[in-house]
């Protein structure tokens, strides 16, 4: 149902646009009906409302820009979605199973061993030697090998015995580990039919009634951080040096515009190309990777298009300041990077340094990537998003200063 949703909104979009252009074509088409004359702010509106339309066509007339503004998120939502989708939830090992028992017990093992999702049993190994050759070149996990006398009932015993010998290299032995651990689980549940063995002490588990998220999940709103910043950052830094170098800012200098203007014009163009891109990718996440969105849609719709607004301050600071590509790529490098990899946007922060977690709070990427994990997937509301609406507003008022005072039109 949300991916419908979704396409809905998508469609609305364009829809909205296309027939916006359309009255615009069709009132100037009717050149011998009198109007009105404008008023003062009716016309800066207006000035803004071009500029906005301008700046749109513009993008979606540009094939790079649509690669990089919606496209290149895309590869990285299928790459991050192959890894920790659907194929992430289920742990398995690539092994060789070598079986020089004929024991009945043997031959169970074997069965369910192959019909198991834990084990990747490698059909072409049928000698030691041959398993040692794959692990060494990291094409195996581990090698299972059951002994001749796995399965028997040895001499004495009321009961059939036998060892499991698991080989495994040393960049391995993590994997090799843990393959012992799975296996050793699964014969205590053997044993105990067995041999009646009392347990003093043991563990329990209980399931809360509370559905965690997936790594996905968690992962899906710093891919989410990443569009923003390649539209909000990236754009205005690769566009704005390129229009000084053709002497387009310095003839709208000359013009009535004024900063604020295209800045408007700029903020209401990115913000639609923006949702457009967020919507293709949530419309894959939840169609593909099965993503689950808890939250209130139009308070998510809002909270991205602040924080584009917010990162947007971001590139127009940059890329009005430089004059060329060679002043704007190493800056927008320097402000981007550590964003991107100290924010949470491919790695966890609950996995850094706690003084790192405390330094990247106050980032200005940090309270977006938050903001929209906590509504989107873990179902909050705005009002419960109070700290991290309220970055983004510190953050918005001191980048847009910055931007205004550093902005040059040549």
């Amino acid at each position: 149902m949300h991916k419908y949703i979704w396409l809905i909104i998508v469609f609305v979009i364009i829809f909205l646009l296309r027939v916006t252009m359309r009255m615009r074509l069709k009132n100037k088409s009717k050149s011998t009906k009198t109007y009105k004359p404008l008023k003062a702010w009716q016309k800066k509106i207006f000035t803004v409302l071009v500029f906005s339309k301008l700046s749109t066509k513009r993008f979606f007339r540009d094939r790079l820009a649509l690669f990089f503004g919606i496209l290149f998120p895309l590869i990285f939502l299928f790459v991050f979605g192959g890894i920790f989708g659907k194929s992430g939830d289920t742990v398995s090992f690539n092994v060789g199973l070598l079986n020089n028992s004929t024991s009945k017990y043997a031959s169970e093992f074997i069965s369910q061993s192959k019909a198991s999702k834990i084990f990747k049993i490698d059909p072409t190994i049928t000698t030691l030697s041959a398993a040692e050759a794959k692990m060494n070149r990291n094409q195996l996990d581990a090698t299972v090998v059951l002994p001749a006398n796995f399965g028997i009932t040895q001499k004495g015993s009321l009961y059939p015995s036998g060892k499991v010998i698991v080989y495994y290299t040393n960049n391995n032995s993590q994997a090799g580990q843990a393959l012992i651990s799975i296996l050793q689980t699964e014969f205590h549940s053997i044993n105990s039919t067995f041999v009646k063995t009392p347990t003093p002490f043991s563990a329990t588990g209980q399931e809360l009634n509370q559905k965690s998220l997936s790594e996905f999940d968690y992962t899906f709103s710093g891919l989410l951080g990443f569009s923003i910043v390649g539209l909000g950052i990236f754009g205005p830094v690769n566009v704005f040096p390129e229009l000084k170098k053709q002497g387009i800012l310095r003839r709208l200098h000359t013009t009535p515009i004024r900063v604020w203007q295209y800045f408007l014009s700029t903020m209401i163009s990115q913000a639609i190309i923006g949702l457009i891109s967020i919507s293709v990718m949530f419309i894959t996440a939840i169609a593909l990777f099965h993503l689950k969105v808890v939250g209130n849609y139009f308070e998510i719709i809002l909270f991205l298009i602040l924080s584009i607004v917010m990162i947007l301050g971001v590139g127009l600071a940059i890329g009005g300041w430089a004059k060329n590509e060679r002043q704007a790529a190493p800056l927008a490098n320097i402000v981007v990077f550590p964003m991107l990899f100290l924010s949470g946007t491919f790695f966890p922060r609950y996995a850094m340094p706690l003084w790192l977690q405390h330094v990247t709070n106050y980032f200005p990427l940090t309270p977006v990537i938050d903001g929209v994990r906590l509504l989107a997937t873990e179902g909050l509301n705005l009002n419960q998003i109070g700290s991290q609406l309220g970055l983004i507003a510190i953050w918005t008022v001191v980048i847009y200063i910055i931007a205004f005072r550093v902005f040059k039109w040549e």
